[in-house]
């Protein structure tokens, strides 16, 4: 069975858990408990990830993958699935969408941990500021291409998207992020109900 370490608030776990699940592979993997945090290292995933950073998944051979890219993909090519086109312009699109819901996610966090993990007398409200126009401008790019987007988790890309914005509601409520951006709300109430995101909502 794989080994998988893993955290309920973390959209990079959310992400490898919602390709499982539409993989079908749940119940090949093992879930580790753990406690990644930017400061405070944590031991017991530094066995599998020198980086001590969450996800990382460990095969039956003993093989230690991360982050939750290389993850992803190896799920994908395990079950033989089609999350990621194999060739051509689809290919480039969905790593390209993955690349812009991860990112979109890595600014909110770096965002968060300015508070959350700074000392008050240490925090630097223009960085956050400026991790959070990353966060407007992805979600204006989001919105420019939404039409276009499968209302079914079928497509990594999408995943990557679907649990940023998953973050944003779980950590950034304030930022009202549907208000400006009516056409990714419609999209992503459908995208959200599909079991493979319901059963993996951080909390």
């Amino acid at each position: 069975m794989m080994q998988l370490f893993y955290a309920t608030t973390s959209a990079y776990v959310r992400k490898v858990m919602v390709t499982a699940h539409c993989l079908g592979l749940t119940n090949e993997i093992e879930l580790l408990d753990s406690a990644a945090h930017p400061i405070e290292r944590d031991e017991r995933i530094a066995t599998f990830n020198p980086l001590a950073k969450v996800p990382v998944l460990r095969t039956e051979e003993g093989l230690c993958l991360y982050d939750s890219r290389v993850i992803c993909e190896y799920l994908n090519a395990r079950a033989q699935g089609d999350l990621i086109p194999p060739h051509g312009d689809a290919r480039w699109l969905s790593l390209s969408r993955q690349a812009l819901g991860d990112g979109l996610n890595d600014a909110a966090l770096l965002a968060r941990y300015e508070f959350s993990a700074r000392p008050v007398e240490k925090q630097w409200q223009g960085w956050a500021d400026g991790q959070l126009k990353k966060v407007s401008a992805a979600l204006r790019e989001i919105e420019r291409q939404v039409a276009s987007f499968s209302s079914q988790p079928n497509d990594l890309g999408l995943i990557a998207i679907g649990c940023a914005l998953g973050y944003l509601d779980f950590r950034f409520e304030v930022l009202n992020w549907r208000a400006d951006h009516p056409q990714t709300a419609a999209w992503f109430a459908m995208f959200d109900a599909h079991s493979a995101m319901a059963s993996t909502r951080p909390h």
